[in-house]
Protein backbone atom coordinates (compact mmCIF):
# COMPACT_ATOMS: atom_id res chain seq x y z
CA UNK A 1 0.00 0.00 0.00
CA UNK A 2 1.30 3.28 -1.40
CA UNK A 3 0.88 6.19 1.02
CA UNK A 4 -0.62 9.29 -1.40
CA UNK A 5 1.26 12.16 -0.08
CA UNK A 6 -1.81 14.34 0.50
CA UNK A 7 -0.38 17.52 2.46
CA UNK A 8 2.89 18.82 3.29
CA UNK A 9 3.91 17.48 6.87
CA UNK A 10 3.68 13.71 8.01
CA UNK A 11 2.55 12.45 11.02
CA UNK A 12 4.62 10.04 13.14
CA UNK A 13 2.73 8.18 15.91
CA UNK A 14 4.78 6.08 18.36
CA UNK A 15 2.34 5.80 21.07
CA UNK A 16 2.35 1.86 20.50
CA UNK A 17 6.15 2.00 21.41
CA UNK A 18 7.93 5.13 22.65
CA UNK A 19 4.23 6.27 24.73
CA UNK A 20 4.09 2.71 26.09
CA UNK A 21 7.59 3.42 28.05
CA UNK A 22 5.79 5.89 30.21
CA UNK A 23 5.56 4.66 33.36
CA UNK A 24 2.57 3.19 34.30
CA UNK A 25 1.34 2.52 31.30
CA UNK A 26 0.76 -1.60 30.07
CA UNK A 27 -0.88 -2.25 27.03
CA UNK A 28 -2.56 -5.98 25.71
CA UNK A 29 -2.02 -6.59 22.66
CA UNK A 30 -6.22 -6.10 22.02
CA UNK A 31 -5.27 -2.25 23.52
CA UNK A 32 -2.48 -2.04 20.94
CA UNK A 33 -4.90 -2.87 17.84
CA UNK A 34 -7.60 -0.26 19.28
CA UNK A 35 -5.22 2.41 19.16
CA UNK A 36 -3.72 1.11 15.94
CA UNK A 37 -7.41 1.25 14.72
CA UNK A 38 -8.56 4.83 16.18
CA UNK A 39 -4.92 6.55 14.79
CA UNK A 40 -5.82 4.77 11.29
CA UNK A 41 -9.15 6.93 11.12
CA UNK A 42 -7.99 9.86 12.85
CA UNK A 43 -5.31 9.76 9.94
CA UNK A 44 -2.26 9.40 11.31
CA UNK A 45 -0.18 8.10 8.50
CA UNK A 46 2.78 6.26 9.88
CA UNK A 47 2.10 4.45 13.39
CA UNK A 48 4.97 2.85 14.95
CA UNK A 49 4.06 -0.21 16.44
CA UNK A 50 6.77 -1.77 18.59
CA UNK A 51 9.92 -3.70 17.92
CA UNK A 52 9.45 -7.43 17.18
CA UNK A 53 11.66 -9.57 18.78
CA UNK A 54 12.09 -7.39 21.52
CA UNK A 55 8.81 -9.27 23.22
CA UNK A 56 6.13 -11.65 22.18
CA UNK A 57 3.74 -8.87 22.74
CA UNK A 58 4.86 -6.90 19.77
CA UNK A 59 5.50 -9.83 17.36
CA UNK A 60 1.54 -10.93 18.11
CA UNK A 61 0.27 -7.45 17.31
CA UNK A 62 2.78 -7.52 13.91
CA UNK A 63 0.63 -10.50 13.30
CA UNK A 64 -2.65 -9.85 13.91
CA UNK A 65 -2.69 -6.71 12.45
CA UNK A 66 -2.17 -8.36 8.92
CA UNK A 67 -5.91 -9.65 9.72
CA UNK A 68 -7.17 -6.48 10.26
CA UNK A 69 -5.42 -4.04 7.87
CA UNK A 70 -5.85 -0.41 8.29
CA UNK A 71 -7.65 2.10 5.91
CA UNK A 72 -5.11 4.22 5.15
CA UNK A 73 -1.84 4.63 7.64
CA UNK A 74 1.30 2.58 7.21
CA UNK A 75 2.75 0.41 10.40
CA UNK A 76 6.10 1.09 11.24
CA UNK A 77 8.21 -1.95 12.98
CA UNK A 78 11.30 -0.34 14.91
CA UNK A 79 14.91 -1.98 15.85
CA UNK A 80 18.35 -0.83 15.91
CA UNK A 81 21.17 -1.12 13.74
CA UNK A 82 22.90 -4.35 13.60
CA UNK A 83 25.53 -5.29 16.35
CA UNK A 84 29.04 -4.43 16.67
CA UNK A 85 31.56 -7.22 14.85
CA UNK A 86 28.49 -8.64 12.73
CA UNK A 87 26.60 -8.13 9.28
CA UNK A 88 23.39 -7.11 8.84
CA UNK A 89 22.23 -10.32 6.56
CA UNK A 90 23.18 -12.47 9.48
CA UNK A 91 23.23 -10.43 12.55
CA UNK A 92 19.78 -12.01 14.21
CA UNK A 93 18.43 -9.01 15.58
CA UNK A 94 16.57 -8.30 12.38
CA UNK A 95 15.08 -11.25 11.26
CA UNK A 96 12.01 -10.71 13.14
CA UNK A 97 11.85 -6.67 11.94
CA UNK A 98 11.61 -8.34 8.50
CA UNK A 99 9.60 -11.30 9.93
CA UNK A 100 6.65 -8.48 10.50
CA UNK A 101 6.72 -7.75 6.85
CA UNK A 102 5.58 -3.94 7.05
CA UNK A 103 7.01 -2.06 4.64
CA UNK A 104 8.33 0.35 6.45
CA UNK A 105 10.95 0.28 8.88
CA UNK A 106 12.59 2.45 11.39
CA UNK A 107 16.07 1.74 12.59
CA UNK A 108 17.84 3.69 15.15
CA UNK A 109 21.17 4.24 15.39
CA UNK A 110 23.97 6.33 17.26
CA UNK A 111 24.91 10.10 16.87
CA UNK A 112 26.70 10.73 20.10
CA UNK A 113 30.01 9.41 19.96
CA UNK A 114 29.96 8.90 23.66
CA UNK A 115 27.71 6.77 23.68
CA UNK A 116 29.32 4.96 20.92
CA UNK A 117 32.36 4.56 23.09
CA UNK A 118 30.71 4.06 26.11
CA UNK A 119 27.48 2.35 25.17
CA UNK A 120 28.33 0.51 22.58
CA UNK A 121 31.83 0.23 23.34
CA UNK A 122 33.03 0.37 19.49
CA UNK A 123 34.59 2.82 17.46
CA UNK A 124 33.67 5.49 15.77
CA UNK A 125 34.06 4.29 12.46
CA UNK A 126 32.39 0.84 13.12
CA UNK A 127 29.10 2.53 13.94
CA UNK A 128 29.12 4.36 10.51
CA UNK A 129 29.88 0.86 8.90
CA UNK A 130 26.92 -0.57 11.19
CA UNK A 131 24.22 2.34 10.22
CA UNK A 132 25.19 1.82 6.53
CA UNK A 133 25.39 -1.87 6.60
CA UNK A 134 21.85 -2.36 8.33
CA UNK A 135 19.74 0.45 5.97
CA UNK A 136 21.97 -1.00 3.40
CA UNK A 137 20.83 -4.37 3.91
CA UNK A 138 16.92 -3.62 4.50
CA UNK A 139 16.71 -1.68 1.28
CA UNK A 140 17.87 -4.78 -0.24
CA UNK A 141 14.59 -6.43 0.84
CA UNK A 142 12.62 -4.51 -1.00
CA UNK A 143 11.72 -2.12 2.34
CA UNK A 144 11.63 1.48 3.05
CA UNK A 145 13.72 2.87 6.07
CA UNK A 146 13.50 5.83 8.13
CA UNK A 147 16.49 6.39 9.99
CA UNK A 148 16.25 7.71 13.47
CA UNK A 149 19.21 9.43 14.70
CA UNK A 150 19.28 9.13 18.06
CA UNK A 151 20.91 11.39 21.01
CA UNK A 152 21.10 13.78 17.90
CA UNK A 153 21.41 17.01 19.41
CA UNK A 154 23.48 16.01 22.35
CA UNK A 155 25.91 14.42 19.58
CA UNK A 156 25.92 17.47 17.84
CA UNK A 157 26.41 19.45 20.39
CA UNK A 158 29.69 17.69 21.45
CA UNK A 159 31.12 16.86 18.24
CA UNK A 160 29.23 18.22 14.97
CA UNK A 161 31.52 16.67 12.95
CA UNK A 162 30.97 13.43 13.62
CA UNK A 163 26.64 13.52 14.30
CA UNK A 164 26.94 14.86 10.37
CA UNK A 165 28.97 11.97 9.92
CA UNK A 166 26.30 9.75 10.63
CA UNK A 167 23.62 11.35 9.11
CA UNK A 168 26.01 11.18 5.88
CA UNK A 169 26.10 7.19 6.06
CA UNK A 170 22.18 6.97 6.89
CA UNK A 171 21.88 9.40 3.51
CA UNK A 172 23.95 7.57 0.86
CA UNK A 173 22.89 4.42 2.56
CA UNK A 174 19.95 4.55 1.13
CA UNK A 175 17.34 5.84 4.19
CA UNK A 176 13.89 7.71 2.63
CA UNK A 177 14.08 9.84 6.00
CA UNK A 178 16.66 11.00 8.92
CA UNK A 179 14.76 11.50 12.10
CA UNK A 180 16.67 14.16 14.50
CA UNK A 181 16.02 12.39 17.97
CA UNK A 182 16.15 14.74 21.10
CA UNK A 183 16.25 11.46 23.20
CA UNK A 184 17.34 13.48 26.24
CA UNK A 185 14.77 16.25 25.73
CA UNK A 186 17.01 18.90 27.07
CA UNK A 187 16.98 20.76 23.67
CA UNK A 188 15.86 24.34 22.94
CA UNK A 189 14.18 25.74 20.02
CA UNK A 190 16.74 27.41 18.72
CA UNK A 191 19.30 24.66 18.94
CA UNK A 192 16.71 22.49 17.38
CA UNK A 193 16.51 25.68 14.54
CA UNK A 194 20.54 25.63 13.94
CA UNK A 195 20.78 21.72 13.95
CA UNK A 196 18.11 21.40 11.27
CA UNK A 197 20.01 23.66 9.03
CA UNK A 198 22.99 21.99 9.35
CA UNK A 199 21.59 19.04 8.20
CA UNK A 200 19.64 20.11 5.54
CA UNK A 201 23.03 21.78 4.17
CA UNK A 202 24.68 18.21 4.17
CA UNK A 203 21.66 16.45 2.53
CA UNK A 204 21.75 19.14 -0.01
CA UNK A 205 25.54 18.94 -0.86
CA UNK A 206 25.07 14.85 -1.11
CA UNK A 207 22.43 16.11 -3.60
CA UNK A 208 20.15 13.78 -1.36
CA UNK A 209 16.63 13.07 -1.77
CA UNK A 210 16.27 11.75 2.02
CA UNK A 211 13.61 13.96 3.67
CA UNK A 212 14.18 15.51 7.72
CA UNK A 213 12.21 14.41 10.30
CA UNK A 214 11.87 15.51 14.38
CA UNK A 215 11.56 13.66 17.55
CA UNK A 216 11.73 15.62 20.93
CA UNK A 217 11.34 14.91 24.02
CA UNK A 218 9.85 17.35 26.62
CA UNK A 219 12.18 16.73 29.40
CA UNK A 220 12.82 20.61 29.22
CA UNK A 221 9.12 21.29 28.75
CA UNK A 222 9.56 22.54 25.38
CA UNK A 223 9.24 19.04 23.05
CA UNK A 224 6.05 20.84 21.13
CA UNK A 225 8.38 24.19 20.62
CA UNK A 226 11.39 22.31 19.40
CA UNK A 227 9.08 20.30 16.60
CA UNK A 228 7.52 23.52 15.53
CA UNK A 229 10.60 25.07 15.54
CA UNK A 230 12.02 22.00 13.12
CA UNK A 231 9.02 22.13 10.87
CA UNK A 232 9.82 26.05 10.25
CA UNK A 233 13.40 24.89 8.99
CA UNK A 234 12.64 22.67 6.79
CA UNK A 235 11.48 19.02 8.93
CA UNK A 236 9.05 17.34 7.07
CA UNK A 237 7.93 14.51 9.45
CA UNK A 238 6.74 15.09 13.30
CA UNK A 239 7.30 11.98 15.48
CA UNK A 240 5.06 12.30 18.94
CA UNK A 241 2.79 10.48 20.75
CA UNK A 242 -1.43 10.74 21.78
CA UNK A 243 -1.25 13.22 25.01
CA UNK A 244 2.14 13.38 25.28
CA UNK A 245 2.59 9.98 26.73
CA UNK A 246 6.55 8.58 26.81
CA UNK A 247 9.15 8.05 29.06
CA UNK A 248 10.46 10.51 31.95
CA UNK A 249 8.19 13.76 31.26
CA UNK A 250 6.88 12.22 27.95
CA UNK A 251 7.23 12.82 24.38
CA UNK A 252 6.22 15.99 22.38
CA UNK A 253 2.22 15.95 21.90
CA UNK A 254 0.58 15.23 19.28
CA UNK A 255 -3.34 16.61 20.04
CA UNK A 256 -1.27 19.88 20.51
CA UNK A 257 1.15 19.96 17.48
CA UNK A 258 -1.47 18.70 15.15
CA UNK A 259 -3.93 21.70 15.81
CA UNK A 260 -1.10 24.20 15.92
CA UNK A 261 0.45 22.93 13.02
CA UNK A 262 -2.56 22.78 10.61
CA UNK A 263 -4.77 25.46 11.97
CA UNK A 264 -2.46 28.15 13.08
CA UNK A 265 1.01 27.50 10.98
CA UNK A 266 -1.05 26.50 7.59
CA UNK A 267 0.20 23.15 7.51
CA UNK A 268 -1.48 19.87 6.05
CA UNK A 269 -1.24 16.95 8.73
CA UNK A 270 -4.59 15.20 8.43
CA UNK A 271 -8.14 15.95 6.29
CA UNK A 272 -10.40 18.59 8.16
CA UNK A 273 -13.11 16.45 8.95
CA UNK A 274 -10.19 13.89 10.55
CA UNK A 275 -9.09 16.73 13.04
CA UNK A 276 -12.48 16.29 15.01
CA UNK A 277 -11.47 12.91 15.82
CA UNK A 278 -8.26 14.42 17.92
CA UNK A 279 -10.53 15.31 21.08
CA UNK A 280 -12.36 11.22 21.28
CA UNK A 281 -8.72 10.36 19.82
CA UNK A 282 -7.22 11.50 23.23
CA UNK A 283 -9.83 10.70 25.51
CA UNK A 284 -10.46 6.77 23.99
CA UNK A 285 -6.62 6.39 24.72
CA UNK A 286 -6.24 7.52 27.77
CA UNK A 287 -8.92 5.25 28.45
CA UNK A 288 -6.98 2.35 27.16
CA UNK A 289 -3.99 3.18 28.91
CA UNK A 290 -6.07 3.45 32.31
CA UNK A 291 -4.74 7.31 32.88
CA UNK A 292 -6.87 9.56 33.86
CA UNK A 293 -6.86 12.20 31.17
CA UNK A 294 -5.95 15.98 31.14
CA UNK A 295 -8.35 18.38 31.83
CA UNK A 296 -6.67 21.51 31.44
CA UNK A 297 -4.69 19.60 28.04
CA UNK A 298 -4.77 22.26 25.13
CA UNK A 299 -6.80 21.57 22.39
CA UNK A 300 -8.22 18.55 23.49
CA UNK A 301 -8.85 19.16 27.47
CA UNK A 302 -12.68 19.35 29.22
CA UNK A 303 -11.18 22.80 30.07
CA UNK A 304 -9.96 23.65 26.84
CA UNK A 305 -12.85 25.86 25.89
CA UNK A 306 -14.26 25.84 29.47
CA UNK A 307 -15.57 29.59 31.00
CA UNK A 308 -16.07 30.95 34.32
CA UNK A 309 -16.46 34.56 34.46
CA UNK A 310 -19.40 35.96 33.97
CA UNK A 311 -18.12 38.67 31.83
CA UNK A 312 -16.03 36.11 29.77
CA UNK A 313 -19.49 33.88 28.94
CA UNK A 314 -21.50 36.99 28.35
CA UNK A 315 -19.10 38.13 25.48
CA UNK A 316 -18.77 34.48 24.40
CA UNK A 317 -22.37 34.06 23.97
CA UNK A 318 -22.07 37.40 21.65
CA UNK A 319 -19.40 36.07 20.07
CA UNK A 320 -16.70 32.88 20.63
CA UNK A 321 -14.11 34.87 19.15
CA UNK A 322 -13.50 37.11 22.03
CA UNK A 323 -12.15 34.63 24.44
CA UNK A 324 -11.64 31.09 21.98
CA UNK A 325 -8.53 31.04 19.82
CA UNK A 326 -10.31 28.36 17.85
CA UNK A 327 -13.91 26.63 17.36
CA UNK A 328 -13.64 24.11 19.67
CA UNK A 329 -15.65 21.53 16.61
CA UNK A 330 -12.93 21.69 14.75
CA UNK A 331 -11.01 19.04 17.05
CA UNK A 332 -13.68 17.51 18.28
CA UNK A 333 -14.04 19.51 21.62
CA UNK A 334 -17.14 21.47 22.77
CA UNK A 335 -17.83 24.98 24.28
CA UNK A 336 -18.51 24.27 28.30
CA UNK A 337 -19.66 26.88 30.37
CA UNK A 338 -18.49 26.45 34.47
CA UNK A 339 -21.00 26.54 37.19
CA UNK A 340 -19.19 28.19 40.25
CA UNK A 341 -19.85 31.37 43.06
CA UNK A 342 -18.58 33.77 40.37
CA UNK A 343 -20.80 33.05 38.03
CA UNK A 344 -23.56 35.49 36.66
CA UNK A 345 -26.76 34.78 35.34
CA UNK A 346 -25.46 34.41 31.46
CA UNK A 347 -23.47 31.36 33.12
CA UNK A 348 -26.51 29.54 34.39
CA UNK A 349 -28.96 30.15 31.21
CA UNK A 350 -25.77 29.12 28.79
CA UNK A 351 -25.10 26.25 31.30
CA UNK A 352 -29.08 25.09 31.02
CA UNK A 353 -29.08 25.68 26.92
CA UNK A 354 -25.99 23.21 27.33
CA UNK A 355 -28.26 21.15 29.33
CA UNK A 356 -30.90 20.91 26.56
CA UNK A 357 -33.09 23.40 28.41
CA UNK A 358 -34.21 27.03 26.76
CA UNK A 359 -34.14 29.15 30.49
CA UNK A 360 -35.27 32.79 30.10
CA UNK A 361 -33.74 35.92 31.95
CA UNK A 362 -36.89 36.64 32.98
CA UNK A 363 -37.90 34.01 34.71
CA UNK A 364 -37.83 33.85 38.69
CA UNK A 365 -35.94 30.04 38.53
CA UNK A 366 -33.45 31.98 36.77
CA UNK A 367 -32.10 33.98 39.55
CA UNK A 368 -33.31 31.48 42.04
CA UNK A 369 -31.23 29.18 41.12
CA UNK A 370 -28.13 31.75 40.84
CA UNK A 371 -28.96 32.52 44.72
CA UNK A 372 -29.18 29.10 45.22
CA UNK A 373 -26.00 28.06 43.68
CA UNK A 374 -23.85 30.87 45.41
CA UNK A 375 -25.75 29.51 48.74
CA UNK A 376 -24.37 26.28 48.36
CA UNK A 377 -21.08 26.91 47.14
CA UNK A 378 -21.03 29.06 50.26
CA UNK A 379 -21.43 26.04 52.18
CA UNK A 380 -19.04 23.81 50.40
CA UNK A 381 -20.16 22.58 46.74
CA UNK A 382 -18.10 23.23 43.84
CA UNK A 383 -20.31 22.81 40.72
CA UNK A 384 -17.24 23.91 38.26
CA UNK A 385 -16.19 20.33 38.73
CA UNK A 386 -19.22 18.48 38.80
CA UNK A 387 -21.20 19.59 36.45
CA UNK A 388 -23.85 16.84 37.01
CA UNK A 389 -24.66 17.71 40.21
CA UNK A 390 -25.39 21.36 38.43
CA UNK A 391 -27.45 19.48 35.90
CA UNK A 392 -29.71 17.43 38.77
CA UNK A 393 -30.07 20.69 40.78
CA UNK A 394 -31.04 22.84 37.50
CA UNK A 395 -33.77 20.02 37.14
CA UNK A 396 -35.03 19.90 40.65
CA UNK A 397 -35.23 24.07 40.46
CA UNK A 398 -37.63 23.32 37.39
CA UNK A 399 -39.13 20.75 38.77
CA UNK A 400 -38.03 18.34 36.23
CA UNK A 401 -36.18 15.74 38.26
CA UNK A 402 -37.78 12.87 38.63
CA UNK A 403 -37.90 10.32 41.70
CA UNK A 404 -36.02 7.35 40.79
CA UNK A 405 -35.70 5.84 44.02
CA UNK A 406 -35.12 7.53 47.68
CA UNK A 407 -32.89 7.01 49.77
CA UNK A 408 -33.74 6.19 53.54
CA UNK A 409 -30.42 5.76 55.18
CA UNK A 410 -27.51 3.44 55.57
CA UNK A 411 -25.63 2.14 58.06
CA UNK A 412 -21.84 1.08 58.10
CA UNK A 413 -19.45 -1.25 59.89
CA UNK A 414 -15.63 -1.10 59.82
CA UNK A 415 -13.37 -4.63 60.47
CA UNK A 416 -9.81 -3.54 60.67
CA UNK A 417 -8.16 -6.62 61.29
CA UNK A 418 -6.33 -7.30 64.84
CA UNK A 419 -3.53 -5.87 66.07
CA UNK A 420 -1.28 -8.28 66.01
CA UNK A 421 -1.83 -8.60 61.69
CA UNK A 422 -1.51 -5.10 61.46
CA UNK A 423 1.80 -5.14 63.56
CA UNK A 424 2.89 -7.90 61.15
CA UNK A 425 2.37 -6.10 58.02
CA UNK A 426 -0.80 -7.50 56.98
CA UNK A 427 -3.68 -4.89 57.97
CA UNK A 428 -6.54 -5.13 56.32
CA UNK A 429 -9.97 -3.21 56.25
CA UNK A 430 -13.13 -4.73 55.38
CA UNK A 431 -16.34 -2.65 55.30
CA UNK A 432 -20.14 -3.84 55.80
CA UNK A 433 -22.62 -1.40 54.47
CA UNK A 434 -26.47 -1.58 54.78
CA UNK A 435 -28.67 0.71 52.96
CA UNK A 436 -32.62 1.00 52.50
CA UNK A 437 -34.11 2.68 49.11
CA UNK A 438 -37.66 2.78 47.89
CA UNK A 439 -38.56 2.62 44.44
CA UNK A 440 -42.16 4.04 44.01
CA UNK A 441 -43.79 1.59 46.69
CA UNK A 442 -41.16 -0.87 46.85
CA UNK A 443 -39.08 -0.49 50.13
CA UNK A 444 -35.55 -2.84 49.64
CA UNK A 445 -33.02 -3.41 52.22
CA UNK A 446 -29.84 -4.84 51.37
CA UNK A 447 -26.34 -5.25 52.70
CA UNK A 448 -22.73 -5.36 50.58
CA UNK A 449 -19.56 -5.75 51.45
CA UNK A 450 -16.46 -3.39 50.15
CA UNK A 451 -12.41 -2.62 50.57
CA UNK A 452 -13.56 0.30 52.48
CA UNK A 453 -17.01 2.22 54.07
CA UNK A 454 -17.68 3.85 50.26
CA UNK A 455 -16.80 1.19 48.37
CA UNK A 456 -19.06 -0.86 50.69
CA UNK A 457 -21.99 1.87 50.25
CA UNK A 458 -21.58 1.84 46.31
CA UNK A 459 -21.22 -2.02 46.18
CA UNK A 460 -24.92 -1.79 48.07
CA UNK A 461 -26.87 0.72 46.51
CA UNK A 462 -26.19 -0.70 43.27
CA UNK A 463 -27.34 -4.42 44.82
CA UNK A 464 -30.32 -2.92 45.83
CA UNK A 465 -30.85 -0.90 42.96
CA UNK A 466 -29.78 -3.42 39.58
CA UNK A 467 -32.66 -4.95 39.32
CA UNK A 468 -34.98 -2.58 38.69
CA UNK A 469 -32.70 -0.59 36.55
CA UNK A 470 -30.46 -3.01 35.10
CA UNK A 471 -28.18 -0.37 33.25
CA UNK A 472 -26.61 0.34 36.71
CA UNK A 473 -24.62 -2.64 35.75
CA UNK A 474 -22.27 -1.12 33.58
CA UNK A 475 -21.58 1.65 35.87
CA UNK A 476 -17.97 2.10 37.88
CA UNK A 477 -16.58 4.31 39.78
CA UNK A 478 -13.62 5.97 38.19
CA UNK A 479 -12.62 9.08 40.75
CA UNK A 480 -12.58 9.90 44.41
CA UNK A 481 -11.03 13.11 45.83
CA UNK A 482 -11.86 14.32 49.79
CA UNK A 483 -10.90 18.23 50.36
CA UNK A 484 -11.39 19.35 53.86
CA UNK A 485 -12.86 22.83 53.40
CA UNK A 486 -12.45 24.14 57.18
CA UNK A 487 -8.89 21.98 58.82
CA UNK A 488 -8.41 24.02 62.09
CA UNK A 489 -12.20 22.21 62.98
CA UNK A 490 -10.32 19.18 63.15
CA UNK A 491 -11.80 15.78 62.84
CA UNK A 492 -15.51 17.69 62.43
CA UNK A 493 -14.62 19.74 59.52
CA UNK A 494 -16.89 19.76 56.73
CA UNK A 495 -15.66 17.47 53.92
CA UNK A 496 -16.46 17.77 50.28
CA UNK A 497 -16.42 14.46 47.97
CA UNK A 498 -16.10 14.17 44.43
CA UNK A 499 -16.99 10.94 42.97
CA UNK A 500 -16.22 10.46 38.56
CA UNK A 501 -18.26 7.58 37.41
CA UNK A 502 -18.24 6.29 34.29
CA UNK A 503 -20.54 3.95 31.74
CA UNK A 504 -17.84 2.80 29.88
CA UNK A 505 -17.96 5.69 27.33
CA UNK A 506 -19.41 8.81 29.09
CA UNK A 507 -17.93 9.78 32.44
CA UNK A 508 -19.93 12.55 35.56
CA UNK A 509 -18.78 14.01 38.30
CA UNK A 510 -21.13 14.65 41.44
CA UNK A 511 -20.64 16.38 44.51
CA UNK A 512 -21.33 15.94 48.18
CA UNK A 513 -20.75 18.18 51.51
CA UNK A 514 -21.54 17.01 55.48
CA UNK A 515 -19.48 16.92 58.45
CA UNK A 516 -19.59 13.00 58.24
CA UNK A 517 -17.50 12.02 55.37
CA UNK A 518 -19.46 8.96 54.62
CA UNK A 519 -22.43 10.63 54.56
CA UNK A 520 -20.41 13.22 51.69
CA UNK A 521 -19.82 9.90 49.92
CA UNK A 522 -23.12 8.69 50.21
CA UNK A 523 -24.24 11.55 48.58
CA UNK A 524 -22.41 11.63 45.73
CA UNK A 525 -22.55 8.21 44.97
CA UNK A 526 -25.60 7.85 45.02
CA UNK A 527 -26.23 11.47 42.71
CA UNK A 528 -23.56 9.78 40.75
CA UNK A 529 -25.98 6.39 39.97
CA UNK A 530 -29.15 8.80 39.53
CA UNK A 531 -27.29 10.64 36.58
CA UNK A 532 -26.09 8.04 35.28
CA UNK A 533 -29.40 6.46 34.82
CA UNK A 534 -31.10 9.93 33.34
CA UNK A 535 -28.28 10.63 31.36
CA UNK A 536 -29.32 8.37 28.43
CA UNK A 537 -32.49 10.34 28.39
CA UNK A 538 -31.48 13.64 29.26
CA UNK A 539 -29.30 12.79 25.95
CA UNK A 540 -32.13 11.81 23.81
CA UNK A 541 -30.41 8.23 23.49
CA UNK A 542 -32.09 5.11 22.66
CA UNK A 543 -30.76 3.74 25.49
CA UNK A 544 -33.22 5.42 27.45
CA UNK A 545 -35.76 3.02 29.45
CA UNK A 546 -39.17 3.57 28.47
CA UNK A 547 -40.19 4.07 32.44
CA UNK A 548 -37.36 6.99 33.10
CA UNK A 549 -37.98 8.44 29.47
CA UNK A 550 -42.07 8.53 30.12
CA UNK A 551 -41.77 9.84 33.50
CA UNK A 552 -39.44 12.62 31.86
CA UNK A 553 -42.09 13.34 29.25
CA UNK A 554 -44.23 14.25 31.62
CA UNK A 555 -42.49 16.86 33.53
CA UNK A 556 -41.14 18.49 30.60
CA UNK A 557 -44.40 19.04 29.93
CA UNK A 558 -44.88 21.30 32.99
CA UNK A 559 -44.29 24.98 31.92
CA UNK A 560 -40.76 26.46 32.65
Amino acid sequence: MNIQHRSPLWIYDTTLRDGAQREGISLSVEDKLTIAQQLDKLGIPFIEGGWPGANPKDEQFFQKLKTLPLRQAEVVAFCSTRRPGSQAAEDPILRPILAAETRWITLFGKSWDFHVTAGLKTTLGENLVMIADSINYLCQQDRQVIYDAEHWFDGYKHNPEYALETIQAAVQAGAKWVVLCDTNGGTLPHEVAESVQAVRQVIQDLQGSTQIGIHTHNDSGTAVANAIAAVQQGAEMVQGTINGYGERCGNANLCTLIPNLQLKLGYGCVEPEQLAELTPSSRLISELVNLAPDDHAPFVGLSAFAHKGGIHVSAVQRDPQTYEHIEPQTVGNQRRIVISEQSGLSNVLEKANHCGIALDKQNPVSRQLLQQLKELEHEGYQFEAAEASFELLLRQALEQRPSLFELHGFDVHCYCGSLESRQQGGFSSTALATVKVVVGVQEILTAAEGNGPVSALDAALRKALVDVYPSIAKFQLTDYKVRILDGKRGTSAKTRVLVESTDGQNRWTTVGVSTNIIGASYQAVAEGIEYGLLRPCLKDSDECPIGIRTILNDLNSAPV
